[in-house]
């Protein structure tokens, strides 16, 4: 799972915030920097083909078994991104675009599959060892494709840069071989009309059932909502900003991504620990609210010149709440699942729960080369506000017991 959560990580930045820095030295518009750059919209999306994921045997790949052989072709398919990227470069912009999104794709294709062998690897009662190494995983990845590869970019060019980080996606190749298979007696329908009613039609139709109506779309808008201000500033919007301030790309990766990583797993454990003594939902509530304000940090760091101090502080505030949030959600987010359906409704939720974070992050150079940084920092503060209301709205309605199995306060009683 170490090295599973490492490849989920890898493909990440490479189209998205990493991506950016590569645009923003081309000498490409902040609109099309942040336009591009959210390629990584297909991890909003791949709640659309995780049922293919989750039914589909593949011909050839089958062989290694129904998991080992989508996570082997998700890997087979990012690492020829990475290298036709770097074949490319962004002066070839048309088709450098869609190989990016195509390396986008297999990297949302990649986290379906790491999931749905998470969850099925091992019983209930181990799953939170396995995700904190997953996640550690991840994390590491994060600090290899943000920090390393802006530190290599300040002495090679960034085509050597995607050659090199092709070249690590290997590791989890061999993972693959290694590990085994998960032991799932898996569901086969006679029919493919059977099978889209299992596989696409009941993953939804559960949730609808189990929460009722009204409560089951008030969920669906808090997952929406709940971590959108965090999510705001992805899709390439930070890059030109740090470089605009006057830091260096080495700067930049030694504070955000490597110290930054290493804050993030501070504020993971402070989240965990508010779950085991409160429960989940007064700390996911803090969280949410802690994911906004940290934003505002921002607004500290516009005309820092390069000061590596206050980049510092605004890097420690933002990512201790990241970290705090994120747990706080994943949590959250677990209880609503049914076991039943994991891998297609886990990733509805976490898709849902990137997706207006993403489309404002895609607009974002826009916005800014309308309003400025600062407005823009405001902005993404105040769309935190409705999910603070659905919150209190959701709170005496929904209960959460201690099996994780989340249902409606009516249906409860």
């Amino acid at each position: 799972m170490f090295f599973f959560g490492f490849a989920s990580g890898m493909p990440f930045l490479l189209v998205a915030g990493t991506l950016a820095y590569w645009l923003t030295e081309n000498g490409l518009e902040l609109k099309n920097i942040t336009l591009i750059a959210s390629a990584g919209m297909s991890y909003t999306l791949k709640f659309l083909w995780a049922p293919l994921v989750d039914r589909w045997r593949l011909p050839v790949l089958g062989r290694l078994g129904q998991r080992r052989g989508w996570l082997l072709l998700a890997l087979s398919i990012v690492i020829a991104g990475l290298l036709l990227m770097a074949q490319l470069t962004p002066d070839r912009l048309a088709a450098f675009v869609w190989i990016t999104l195509m390396t986008a794709f297999a990297g949302a294709t990649l986290d379906i599959a790491v999931d749905a062998y998470r969850v099925e690897i091992a019983p209930r009662e181990s799953q939170g060892a396995l995700v904190a190494t997953y996640s550690l995983g991840y994390r590491i990845a994060l600090i290899v494709t943000g920090a390393l590869a802006l530190v290599l970019a300040d002495h090679v060019a960034w085509p050597v840069v995607y050659r090199v980080m092709a070249l690590v996606m290997l590791v989890p190749v061999v993972a693959v071989f290694v590990a085994r298979e998960p032991d799932v007696l898996r569901v086969r329908t006679e029919t493919w009309a059977q099978g889209l009613r299992e596989g696409v039609v009941e993953p939804f139709a559960d949730f609808f059932r189990r929460f009722g109506g009204a409560l089951a779309l008030a969920l669906l808008a808090f997952i929406l909502l709940a971590k959108i201000s965090d999510q705001s500033l992805g899709g390439g919007i930070m890059a030109p900003f740090y470089l605009g301030q006057g830091f260096s790309k080495t700067e930049i990766a030694a504070v955000s991504k490597v110290y930054g990583i290493w804050v993030g797993i501070a504020g993971v454990f402070l989240g965990g620990i508010a779950v085991a003594r409160w429960g989940v939902k007064w700390p996911l509530l803090a969280g949410v609210i802690l994911g906004a304000l940290s934003n505002l940090l921002y607004l500290w760091l516009i005309g820092a010149d390069g000061d590596v101090w206050k980049l510092t502080v605004v890097i420690s505030g933002e990512n201790l709440a990241q970290g705090f949030q994120g747990t706080t959600l994943v949590a959250f987010l677990s209880a609503l699942v049914n076991q039943r359906f994991t891998a297609t409704q886990y990733a509805l939720f976490s898709s849902l729960v990137m997706l207006p974070g993403k489309v404002l992050s895609a607009v974002s150079g826009s916005i800014v080369e309308v309003t400025g940084y600062g407005v823009y920092f405001a902005i993404t503060t105040a769309v935190a506000v409705p999910a603070v209301l659905l919150f209190f709205w959701l709170k005496p309605r929904l209960v959460l017991s201690e099996d994780g199995a989340a249902t409606s306060s009516s249906t409860s009683t």
